[in-house]
C-alpha cells in the first residue's frame, strides 16, 4: 500500500499533471535542437536548455490554468495514450526478439514492415484518446467486438506463427518471405 499512497501524493501535488509532462516535453525538445543544430554548429547549450525551457512552459502552463479548450488539452492527451504507446514499444521489441530467433535475416527484413506498423498504432492510440476522440475503437462500430476478443484473436495469431515457425520442414521456404525482404529493401540507405 505504500506505493498507492506515493502515487496518490504524485496525483495531489501535481507531479503527473506538471513535472512529469514538462520534463518529456523539455527533454525531447532539448535533444533534437542539439541534434539538429538548428542555428549553427558553434551554437552554445543554453540556448537550446532556454528555447527547450519556455517551450516546455508554454506546453504545461495552459493546462494548469485551464486554459486550453475542452477537448484539445496535449497533456491530456499524452497522459492518455503514453501507456498504451509504451505497451507498443514492449510489444515491437518482444516481436522483434522472436523474429530473431527465427533466423537475423528474417527479423531484419520484417522491422520496416513492424515499424510502419507501430507507427498506425500511435497514430490509431492518439486519435482514439478520450481527449481527441477523433474515432472509435472496433467496438463502438461491432458490439460483440469486446477488448477480451481482440487479445484472445492477438494470442491466437501469435501462437499459430510460433506453432508454424516449430513446425515447418527445414527445406521449406517462408511464404512472403520475399514480399517482405522486398519491403525491407525500400528503407535501407543507398550507401551503393
Amino acid at each position: 500500500m505504500p506505493f498507492l499512497n506515493i502515487a496518490s501524493y504524485f496525483q495531489a501535488y501535481g507531479i503527473i499533471d506538471f513535472l512529469l509532462p514538462f520534463l518529456l516535453v523539455f527533454t525531447i525538445i532539448f535533444a533534437v535542437l542539439q541534434k539538429v543544430k538548428l542555428f549553427g554548429d558553434d551554437t552554445k547549450k543554453q540556448f537550446n536548455v532556454i528555447i527547450a525551457l519556455v517551450m516546455a512552459l508554454i506546453f504545461i502552463v495552459p493546462h494548469m490554468t485551464g486554459s486550453y479548450p475542452l477537448g484539445y488539452d496535449p497533456v491530456q492527451v499524452i497522459n492518455e495514450a503514453l501507456p498504451s504507446i509504451s505497451l507498443v514499444a514492449i510489444a515491437s521489441v518482444m516481436l522483434l526478439l522472436l523474429l530473431g530467433i527465427f533466423g537475423g535475416d528474417f527479423a531484419k527484413a520484417a522491422m520496416p514492415i513492424i515499424a510502419v506498423a507501430a507507427i498506425i498504432f500511435v497514430v490509431y492510440i492518439f486519435g482514439s484518446t478520450s481527449a481527441l476522440n477523433l474515432w472509435q475503437a472496433p467496438n463502438s462500430f461491432f458490439d460483440w467486438w469486446t477488448p477480451a476478443l481482440t487479445e484472445l484473436l492477438i494470442i491466437i495469431l501469435i501462437f499459430g506463427l510460433i506453432v508454424w515457425f516449430i513446425t515447418k520442414e527445414p527445406g521449406q521456404g517462408t511464404p512472403g518471405k520475399d514480399i517482405v525482404e522486398s519491403f525491407g529493401k525500400l528503407f535501407k540507405k543507398n550507401n551503393e
